[in-house]
């Protein structure tokens, strides 16, 4: 059986789920992915431009796709009652999530059902449905996983996201925060164990005595010169840092993420927290992921917005087929493929604050419940509980001189004493939504 869950407006399906029970009591899942390399060939016109772009970028109002729309949302879209090509990574499994025996290779797949996000995790809440029994087994089984991810050391860091809901003429008409549920993690813990157990597989072929040339996705332990005032400042809402070993940040971490759950510095903690983090990169010089606390990480699972997948099934294909043809320059096209990732990511971020000012227009005036969020010795920013809107709330405006003790996040007003730290609640009004400057201006009305 087998199945797919997206977001409810996705056109460009990449992954599928497949689900067997076995007579030994064990079960095989399926990891199988667009066979997107059958269509996009080296050196083609396609390839090149496919490298060129690297990503898809998702802006609020638009994509703009790594590769044409009839590959993406038609050829290797994986629709259900569909026959479509794959790459896939089949596992044989116990009830304790532990992989006893795996396969590789391209397949041919017809899903039989698609589910949303939404659908799937009113199953795993108690709704029926006639495959409940197969999606609730995948859950307990993703949920293993993620326990075990966590075990070994990786760090349960997850924010909300904010993201509007555009009118025909991408104007926001509302707001919808994201949250990390169940059926997220069900397909993303799946998907790690894919991505990691091809690159496990790959790191152990050679080719004349020597690692193949492949894209790894790294991720380096935190820098302690920056994680040293996070940890001081952690201390202030009673979080207690070991910095003793990269294993000993990551359980501090864990903990921290824990005892801060719904309390109101939890999400000033978590942003914080992650700007002390190295940036996950792609390199051929694998030195494992620090925050998924895996030895071998790659990107498999998205071959439809991401070259590195492209990549990455390529060189899976050629190993399987023992002809394996090392690409010479693949430092360069990792660093490449990372260089037009940050790309895409300052312009998804510059797309959502635009969003966020057109938003405002319509409610300059309104007041809104905040924490600050920034502080430097011209003000401080602040972000809307409700839609995650930042707005800079500036000393002039206030009439105030500001002291700003950086180690502390903290701004002390000289003539009324006044303290805002980052984390604090307060009260703010919009003053003004400039467009041209993606800037929104605010007042600061009173704490909380």
């Amino acid at each position: 059986f087998t199945l797919t869950i997206d977001p409810h407006d996705a056109k460009d399906f990449d992954d599928a789920i497949s689900f067997q029970k076995l007579e030994n009591g064990q079960f095989e899942i399926g990891v199988h992915i667009a066979d997107v390399s059958h269509f996009v060939k080296p050196g083609t016109a396609l390839d090149q431009e496919a490298y060129k772009r690297a990503t898809s970028v998702y802006l609020p109002d638009r994509v703009l796709p790594m590769l044409p729309e009839k590959i993406s949302n038609g050829l290797c879209s994986l629709r259900p009652l569909e026959d479509k090509l794959t790459f896939s990574a089949v596992f044989i499994m116990n009830d304790q999530a532990e992989v006893l025996s795996q396969w590789m290779g391209r397949t041919a797949i017809h899903s039989n059902r698609r589910y949303t996000y939404e659908e799937a995790q009113a199953i795993i809440d108690g709704q029926s449905d006639e495959y409940a029994e197969i999606v609730l087994k995948l859950n307990a089984v993703s949920q293993k996983l993620r326990q075990q991810k966590f075990k070994d050391g990786a760090i349960n860091f997850s924010s909300d996201e904010a993201r509007f809901i555009l009118d025909e003429f991408g104007v926001p008409t509302a707001v919808e925060i994201k949250e990390n549920t169940a059926s997220h993690q069900l397909i993303e813990e799946l998907m790690l164990l894919a991505n990691r157990k091809v690159a496990t597989y790959v790191s152990e072929i050679q080719f004349k005595n020597k690692a193949i040339p492949f894209p790894y996705r790294i991720h380096d332990s935190p820098d302690l010169d920056k994680l040293k005032p996070f940890a001081a400042f952690a201390a202030q809402f009673g979080h207690r840092f070991d910095l003793s070993s990269p294993q000993a940040i990551a359980k501090s971490f864990n903990r921290m993420v824990e005892n801060s759950s719904g309390k109101p510095d939890q999400d000033i903690l978590h942003t914080l927290g992650i700007r002390t983090m190295a940036k996950a990169v792609y390199a051929t010089d694998n030195i494992g992921h620090y925050g998924l606390a895996f030895e071998h990480y790659c990107h498999f699972t998205s071959p439809i917005r991401r070259y590195p997948d492209v990549l990455v099934h390529r060189i899976l294909q050629e190993c399987i087929d023992q002809q394996i043809h090392p690409i010479e320059n693949m430092n360069a096209q990792c660093a490449h493929c990372s260089e037009r990732e940050r790309k895409a990511m300052d312009a998804e971020r510059d797309g959502q604050k635009y969003k966020q000012v057109e938003w405002m227009l319509s409610h300059v005036g309104e007041e809104f419940e905040a924490s600050i969020s920034g502080v430097a010795p011209f003000g401080f920013w602040a972000v809307t509980n409700e839609h995650r809107c930042e707005g800079l709330i500036s000393a002039q405006q206030m009439e105030e001189e500001f002291e700003f003790l950086e180690a502390q996040y903290t701004l002390v007003g000289r003539r009324t004493k006044n303290k805002f730290r980052i984390g604090q609640q307060i009260k703010i009004r919009i003053a003004a939504a400039n467009l041209v400057k993606r800037q929104i201006d605010m007042e600061w009305i009173g704490n909380l």
